[in-house]
This record gives structure tokens, sequence and C-alpha cells, in this order.
């Protein structure tokens, strides 16, 4: 009996795994196709940030702006200097990773309200430059060109979409991996207390600017892939709204959760594009939106929509049944497990 309940998350995930293959095809919802594209390449950037934010405890106001290096290097070096998208998108990772490298130890010496604005004046910065140097200035480019293997092209949503969630999944699982390990441990300790974690010989600043990196890559890889796949970016795309958004997608999904970057950047992605675009008097009114479903998450969610459905689904199995107290019990404590962030 406790093997068949230990496999049950496995089954959930084969089943969710399923639905991700079979949703592109006409005769199953295909008309989400293009919006499934964008929450995938939004759970890349929002997952970083939960390793940064949530596991860490070091707040993030300017990954927009390693999203959007991604996007302008990679379609810079592909349209304007016919380099193979595949290698722009690996210098663009590269590139990134190593600006995030070298403002992340100066950055981090900073806490609390002052590290928000430095990053918030980053993310501000490094938008000016896309607007002012960058080509066609505040209205963008295009021509960007497709990702191709061979004579293989994604040029269609179908093919892109299973690029784009193949991306996304693959950041998942070493997220993943990476909370599960030893320095997952040490994030958690870094997040409870630096003086304690330092105090058992965890080096707490090179820990943080090496998750600072690895998020800086995984919205680098975001941008590249959201790049190839409009084949026209513009500033707009990535100014501190967008920081912002993403915040809000990370928070609504569960900080401290590696699969709450899905159910977070779904939710804000189909609310941006499905429900506030169906209804024009609700333009401009997206902030506010935003604003006031992120109150109500910490309100009555404060770790998450993730943690919340498994709360609610532990519930479900354990008080609908008449169970043995014992039974209750191991519920409870599973439960406070689920609240603390332990198990991700």
């Amino acid at each position: 009996m406790s093997r068949m309940k230990s496999k049950w998350p496995y089954a959930v995930m084969a089943v969710l795994l399923l639905l991700l293959i079979l949703l592109p095809f006409d005769w199953f919802p295909g008309q989400y196709t293009t919006l499934m594209i964008f929450i995938g390449i939004s759970t890349m950037v929002t997952v970083g940030l939960c390793l940064l934010m949530g596991y860490t405890g070091q707040v993030s106001l300017g990954q927009a702006a390693f999203y959007g290096c991604g996007a302008y290097i990679s379609g810079v070096l592909s349209t304007y200097h016919s380099v193979n998208p595949w290698l722009a998108m690996l210098i663009a990772a590269v590139v990134t990773g190593t600006f995030a490298y070298v403002i992340g130890y100066p950055i981090f010496r900073l806490r609390g309200n002052y590290l928000a604005l430095a990053t918030l004046a980053i993310g501000v910065i490094v938008w000016i430059i896309f607007s002012r140097e960058g080509p066609g200035g505040p209205d963008g480019f295009s021509g960007i060109p497709f990702l191709s293997i061979g004579g293989f092209a994604f040029d269609t949503s179908f093919k892109r979409y299973f690029l784009v969630w193949a991306f996304c999944l693959a950041t998942l699982f070493i997220s993943q991996n990476i909370v599960r390990s030893r320095t997952g441990r040490a994030l958690r300790a870094i997040h409870g207390s630096e003086a304690a974690a330092e105090s058992i010989g965890i080096n707490v600043a090179q820990f943080k600017v090496k998750i600072f990196v690895l998020s800086a890559v995984y919205a680098s890889l975001a941008g590249s892939l959201f790049a190839h796949h409009l084949r026209h970016i513009s500033p707009q795309s990535f100014d501190a709204i967008a920081s912002v958004k993403l915040v809000v997608m990370a928070v609504i999904g569960g900080l401290a959760s590696v699969w709450g970057a899905i159910f977070g950047a779904g939710t804000t992605r189909w609310l941006s594009d499905e429900i506030l675009v169906s209804y024009p008097q609700l333009a401009g009114w997206d902030i506010p939106i935003y604003g006031l479903i992120l109150v109500l998450v910490m309100i009555f969610m404060p770790q998450g929509l993730f943690v919340a459905l498994r709360s609610a689904f532990e519930w479900l199995r354990y008080n609908w049944r008449e169970q043995p107290s014992i039974t209750k019990d191991i519920y409870e404590r599973k439960l406070l497990r689920l609240r603390s962030g332990v198990q991700s």
C-alpha cells in the first residue's frame, strides 16, 4: 500500500506529460498551442526566480534584463551577422551568465530593499540600452531566423511547441535535482540564516552568485527561444513591468516550489493573453489586476498555488476516507512540511 502511495506523483506527472504531448494536435485543444509556447518560455524564467528568491532568499526585480539579453544577443547575431541560431543561443547564454557573475558579487553585498532596488536599476539600465542602442531603437527589429536542425526547421508553432517544452522540462528537472541535492540544502540554509550557514562552512557569497548566474542563463535561453519564435523583438517586452510580472508568476506558483513555476506562469499568461485581451475595457488595468492577485495569493495561499493544490489533494486523500487517527497525524505532519516549503 505504501508503495502505491509513493508512486502516485509519478502517475500524475505521466498524465500531465501525456497532455503536453497531445495538446498541440488539431483534434485536441490545438488553439492553445501558441499560449502554451509562451507559458513554457515564461516557466523557464520563473523557475530561475524560484531558485533565487524562494530557496536562496535573494530578491531580484531585474530578471527581464537577462531575458532581454538572451533575446537581443541571439537575435542580433543570427540576423545581422549570419551566426547559426543554435550557436547564437549558446553565445547569448555564456555572455548573459558572465554578465550576471560580474555584477553578482557586488550586488549581493546589499540586503533587503537595497538589493531589490539594485536589481531593479540593472533591469532599467539594460532596457534603456536596448531602447537607444539596440537595432530599430524602441521599435525593435524583425527577420530573426527560425531555429533548425539540419534540413528540419522549426517554422511552425506546432514544431516550436515541442522544442520549447523540451527546454522547459529540462530546466525543471535540472532545478528539481539541484533542490534535492546538497546544494539545495545549502540554499535553504542560506535562506534561513546566512550567519548560521556560514558557521557550518557554507560559502554564502559563492552559492548566491552561482544561483544568480543559473537563473540568468535560464532567462537567457528563454529569451532566445522567445526571439526565434516571434521573429520580432522590441525593448517593450523586457521593461521593468515585465520583471514585475515574472515575480508575480513566481509568487503565484509558489516561490519555494520548482514545479509551481508552471502554475504561476500558466495562470499569469492565461490571464494576460486570453482574459484581458478578450475584454478591451480592461486595457491598462493589467498591473492593478496583477497586484490584486498578488495580494490575495499572499493572504490566502502564501506558499503559492502549487502547494495549495497539493495540500488540498492531501486533504482529500486522508480526510474523505474514514482513516484511523495515526493516518491523520501523518497527514498533519506532511501538511506542515508542505507549508514550510521543505518539499518542492
